[in-house]
């Protein structure tokens, strides 16, 4: 197997962990014919299949297994290396892969524009999913850097905050309580609420938060996007718990308002998260030292 190019280890790694050729092609800003011969001539020269296609899905053989396990360590390591390389040319280019909570969606593009701006070589895959994804995309290790606001309590690893993120009670800007002050919590354990789905980060906050002060948290839906509760919540179908960072800039715009309520805000943060002892590429380092630094682009502006 002397004839094995790195090329085809890419692309057969990344059509091994996306489980998909347009992906793979998608990723690697080639065509899928080009992912296809890849894959093709990499069979021809192990001798055995690695991949097995039924129906739509993507799976591995045995031989693509222990191929997989190799060649994702083999990838890392020499991703490092070309990028330790391109640092000590004093150039910063390579790859970061960063997965982050759907929240993140309304502040992360502020730190990410100046960033890429000031390392045009640097390519960002940013991956936006619901916490759960985020988890198991942790447990493998599929990523150089996750942002999250509540990191998992049953995995190893090592979390830094670097923003805070406040949770609010939102309400109709026509509700009664909308004018009150100081509202008791106890007062909203019959009101109706509007939630994240289960393993929401926010929605765990907020269970333990009732659960704390014996208020019942009286559930109506079940929503898997924070827009889709504000506009719930602006419909008058309950009130909501979610980050003030989901607010607009501009309040003359929103049709939803922060109620005064006991114990809210809610004090959380944002946090960037990796496995304890992954060691970090020179890429995943300049982005954690310039949001480290820069951590102010995030604030929102009003």
């Amino acid at each position: 197997m002397k004839r094995i190019s790195l090329r085809q280890l890419r692309t057969f790694e990344a059509v091994a962990r996306l489980k998909s050729f347009s992906r793979a092609a998608e990723e690697m800003h080639v065509t899928q014919p080009t992912v296809s011969k890849q894959i093709r001539l990499l069979h021809e020269e192990v001798g055995l299949p690695l991949l097995e296609q039924i129906g739509k899905k993507i799976f591995l053989t045995e031989a693509g297994e222990e191929l997989y396990a190799t060649c994702a360590g083999w990838l890392e390591t020499w991703g490092r290396f070309e990028q330790k390389i391109a640092d000590l040319k004093g150039v910063k280019q390579g790859r970061l892969r960063i997965a982050a909570v759907t929240t993140t969606k309304f502040f992360m593009p502020r730190i990410l524009g100046p960033f890429c701006a000031q390392f045009p070589g640097i390519d960002i895959a940013l991956e936006v999913v619901n916490r759960d994804r985020v988890l198991e995309r942790l447990g493998r290790n599929q990523d150089d850097l996750y942002i999250m606001g509540v990191p998992p309590e049953t995995l190893d690893i090592e979390c830094e905050p670097f923003m805070e993120n406040p949770l609010v009670v939102l309400a109709p800007k026509s509700h009664p309580l909308a004018q009150r002050k100081d509202i008791p919590l106890a007062e909203l354990g019959n009101v109706p609420f509007i939630v994240r789905e289960h393993g929401s980060g926010t929605r765990l906050t907020v269970e333990r938060v009732f659960e704390a002060q014996k208020v019942p948290l009286n559930i109506r839906m079940e929503l898997g996007s924070n827009e889709a509760i504000k506009q719930a919540v602006a419909g008058g179908l309950g009130l909501a718990v979610l980050s003030q960072s989901t607010l607009s800039l501009d309040p003359q715009h929103e049709e939803v308002v922060a109620l005064d309520v006991q114990g809210f805000p809610i004090r959380r943060y944002w946090y960037v998260v990796r496995p304890r002892g992954k060691q970090l590429s020179v890429v995943a380092q300049t982005f954690l030292d310039f949001l480290r630094a820069h951590v102010q682009l995030l604030e929102p502006r009003h």
